[in-house]
């Protein structure tokens, strides 16, 4: 496949549940990227908003990136996790869509910071940089290049602390 440019992106609807979940069984080798989506809608940590989902116009569901409330201390911020692509729509910028559309709603909704742990070369196209530059930390051992912050608002920023993510994450 190629990169597309007409991904259609939006707010996830009670209906793309569903599909949510089946892109998430797809794209990661386990159900836990699934599950903790499952669950992380039933917790205080869940933000109407900023579940979003891209796709090709007329097309299937095939992007998905959640926004999620977590802690630089005691600063908010945002965890971004998970981010899934249906295999067959992979390096297609299906992924890449949902994430800025991700990035754009919580931007709209006023939130300034995002922490993501995850790929080291995928996420900097984003403007993520290395957390630990910022004085942002994890309480448990991640590889330092692997955990990058984002500010949303240039004139704020990053918060130095260590990261509490929601209970569901399991990370204390």
């Amino acid at each position: 496949m190629h990169i597309r440019s007409d991904w259609i992106t939006r707010v996830e609807a009670d209906a793309d549940i569903p599909a949510i979940r089946d892109i998430n069984l797809a794209a990661f080798e386990t159900a836990e990227e699934a599950d903790l989506v499952d669950a992380l809608r039933h917790d205080p940590s869940w933000i109407n908003g900023l579940s979003l989902v891209s796709g090709p116009p007329g097309g299937p569901l095939a992007g998905y990136a959640l926004l999620t409330r977590c802690h630089v201390d005691a600063t908010p911020a945002l965890c971004l996790a998970p981010c899934a692509t249906l295999p067959e729509y992979q390096r297609t910028g299906a992924g890449s869509a949902a994430i800025r559309a991700a990035l754009d709603a919580a931007r709209q909704l006023g939130e300034a910071f995002v922490i993501v742990l995850g790929h080291p070369t995928y996420y900097p196209r984003f403007g993520f940089t290395r957390a630990r530059e910022h004085g942002i930390g994890l309480s448990i051992d991640v590889p330092d290049e692997a955990l990058m912050a984002l500010t949303l608002d240039e004139r704020r920023p990053l918060p130095r602390g260590t990261v509490r993510y929601a209970a569901p994450f399991g990370i204390d």
